[in-house]
């Protein structure tokens, strides 16, 4: 069993990969995938130029060639129909390439000037860039208040290390990056000594061998990767909420840090509690069904043990964002506020507040509930009879499996979802609920909530001096409510929290 101290040293200024080769031959596959995966994420970003790596990566992937623009590229490619982007996380950045084995010949001239000669001109990198800058500036704070809940309890958890910022960067420094800052960032982090190669697919040797033989182009300089930032353990229960004037609801993320990731085989054991507890888009859940099936609260309430990209979106978790430094997180999907309820219903006209404190109770009680209980042996048996199968479904396309098995080097594995099967095939109830107490508590737990300025300061009244939060029903809901939910509810509402600080700010100061 690998720790968490050895993934991290792996990290240490000595790079990774040093083109290490990943391969999935499907030779009846009419597809070809490349995926170049480099060990620089936006822990590289230099101190005032937040942003960085994720700007020269879509520079890369969003400009030209030494030979032709971007435009030029887009003409060229449509009767291919290709598919390539780039991703950036913490830690890698993965360049994908995915084309019908017919066109690769024609097609590869274009990746490969992408990656070897990009072309950085003045205004692919002032479209780039803006697009970033305004994704910092306005898209966080206007589009998802689930993402942008995501983003400040990453804020709180990574706090003055450098997991704090978004890979997207922070607002003063998207606008201090320069096109020279991106071109030396690209010479410095993207190298052949810091990159892995994947190809998946019905590709040929001779096509192997090129791309190997190309990709050793790439300059030879070994970057010193920084050391990932590791998560704070707060004291107590820490809550920041964010004040914005026109949030429609209570947006909820709250976490701890997690010392294990996919490189521990307690990670499996962990699978099994939190597929119990939160699995993700999953209605069978203990969390889906207190908060949003039974009260109708939400839309939606999971758990996770690890990164999550994109959960607003996908369905399964993508690969491609492997990370060294993990936590343990759950997501209350947006619960209505107090000035909504008092507007809908004369029977609520005056409730100090929304639904956020009773939501954030009931998420501790059902985590606690497990924790001091653990699994029984039938919850046990179905849900990890439930992951052996669903977990094959994270690898159905070849691009996905070839992701997997190069996430799968990162934490110093070779399959990562085949071991994890038999991993899951050995557990016992009693290693799964080992685990749960092991690994998780209510004791400590930071806590963002973005909610609207009107609730922002009730709101931190009540869970500062833990006041009761008694869930606000219509009258018409609650006389259809059976007396166990209610009972339920009497409990809930005045559960004591470990809270120790909760602090207000505006919208407006957040991923300056």
């Amino acid at each position: 069993m690998k720790t968490l101290i050895a993934t991290l040293a792996l990290a240490l200024a000595i790079p990774a990969f040093a083109q290490e080769l990943v391969e999935l031959r499907l030779p009846n596959s009419s597809k070809v995938v490349v995926k170049l995966m480099f060990r620089n994420g936006s822990i590289c970003d230099p101190k005032g130029k937040e942003g960085l790596t994720f700007l020269t990566a879509n520079l890369v992937a969003q400009g030209g060639t030494a030979e032709m623009s971007f435009a030029e590229i887009q003409d060229a490619i449509y009767p291919m129909a290709p598919a390539y982007y780039v991703t950036v996380d913490k830690e890698v950045t993965v360049f994908t390439f995915e084309v019908h084995r017919d066109w690769l010949k024609k097609f590869y001239p274009i990746m490969r000037g992408l990656i070897l000669t990009p072309s950085f001109t003045e205004s692919d990198f002032q479209r780039v860039k803006v697009n970033q800058q305004t994704y910092v500036d306005q898209v966080i704070r206007a589009s998802s208040d689930e993402d942008y809940s995501k983003m400040a309890l990453e804020d709180l958890l990574f706090r003055g290390t450098n997991y704090q910022h978004m890979k997207q960067g922070t607002s003063s420094g998207v606008k201090a990056i320069t096109l020279d800052d991106v071109k030396v960032q690209y010479a410095k982090f993207f190298t052949r000594t810091n990159l892995m190669i994947g190809i998946a697919g019905g590709y040929d040797d001779e096509f192997l061998a090129m791309l190997r033989k190309d990709m050793a182009m790439l300059p030879e300089t070994t970057p010193m990767i920084p050391k990932p930032g590791s998560p704070h353990m707060p004291d107590g229960v820490v809550v920041e909420i964010v004040a914005k004037d026109d949030a429609f609801g209570s947006a909820i993320f709250t976490g701890v840090p997690l010392e294990v990731t996919r490189a521990s085989d307690d990670f499996a054991a962990l699978m099994v509690a939190n597929s119990y507890l939160g699995e993700h888009r999953k209605s069978y859940s203990k969390l889906y069904q207190e908060i949003r099936a039974i009260r109708s609260m939400n839309y939606g309430d999971y758990s996770y043990i690890e990164w999550y990209d994109g959960g607003g979106g996908n369905m399964l978790p993508p690969p491609g964002v492997p990370r060294s430094s993990n936590y343990f997180s759950i997501w209350i999907r947006p619960v209505q506020i107090g000035e909504q309820l008092r507007q809908q219903y004369t029977e609520l006209a005056d409730i100090p507040i929304g639904h956020a404190h009773f939501a954030l109770r009931m998420a501790f009680y059902e985590l606690g509930e497990l924790v001091k209980n653990g699994m029984t042996s039938e919850q046990f048996e179905t849900t990890r009879t439930f992951l052996q199968s669903y977990i094959k479904l994270y690898v159905q396309t070849p691009s996905d499996r070839l992701g997997y098995l190069m996430d799968s080097r990162f934490y110093g594995r070779k399959d990562y979802i085949s071991e994890l099967d038999g991993l899951l095939a050995k557990l016992t109830l009693a290693d799964v609920n080992r685990a749960i107490k092991k690994y998780w508590s209510t004791k400590n737990m930071f806590v963002a909530i973005v909610t609207n300025t009107s609730e922002a300061e009730p709101l931190a009244k009540s869970l500062r001096e833990n006041l009761p939060s008694p869930m606000s029903y219509s009258d018409l809901v609650k006389s259809g409510l059976p007396a166990d939910v209610l009972a339920k509810d009497a409990a809930v509402e005045k559960l004591p929290l470990n809270v120790t600080s909760v602090k207000i700010v505006k919208s407006a100061d957040t991923f300056r």
